[in-house]
């Protein structure tokens, strides 16, 4: 369902354990740069409408996310601050063709691919992490990560077939999984 290769591996799990304020701060930052790709693609696109509404409530939906997760950290007293970024979207945008129309369908099949990991980890924080608000919390964005990544798949076979797309995807999410398999040193969502 997700087009992930790969499951993450426990020492992120970890570095939750002890580093949960930062890997709480940087989920606020996810959620404000997922917002930002999806504006940059509707600015990007604004002629393709099916993409142009669905970025639209991608936004709205990513930046009320954002609001969540400070309210979260308002809540446990964490103040939010800038925090370095994981290498993995940039490493992962790297990968994006430069030539239209394959650079759109990569531009949302990465997308796709950011929101399904963020999908699983979520789930990993809701069925790892002894705080029952925090359960709670991430259980209930499950679901709007993993529509997200159905959205950007769907979108990218509006652009080409979808046997094309998929191929592609297959070879993004292996793109992806060699990423993530080789982690990062800071605490992050996609460390």
């Amino acid at each position: 369902m997700l087009s992930l290769q790969s499951d993450t591996d426990t020492r992120w799990l970890g570095q939750v354990e002890t580093h949960l304020d930062d890997i709480l701060i940087d989920h606020a930052h996810c959620e404000k740069k997922a917002a930002g790709v999806a504006m940059n693609l509707l600015f990007s696109y604004v002629d393709h409408v099916p993409l142009a509404r669905a970025m639209t409530e991608i936004v709205n939906e990513e930046l009320a996310h954002f609001q969540l997760v400070l309210d979260l950290l308002d809540r446990r007293g964490i103040p939010f601050r800038k925090l370095s970024p994981s290498s993995y979207g940039q490493r992962l945008h790297a990968c994006v063709r430069k030539q239209e129309p394959a650079r759109v369908i990569d531009r949302l099949l990465v997308a796709g691919l950011i929101e399904a990991r963020s999908c699983e980890r979520f789930a990993l924080l809701r069925d790892h992490v002894a705080d029952g608000e925090l359960r709670e919390f991430y259980g209930s964005l499950f679901e709007s990560e993993a529509r997200h990544h159905a959205t950007y798949v769907r979108l990218a076979c509006d652009v080409a077939p979808e046997e094309a797309v998929r191929e592609r995807l297959h070879e993004l999410s292996a793109e992806e999984a060699a990423i993530i398999a080789q982690g990062d040193p800071f605490a992050r969502m996609h460390s």
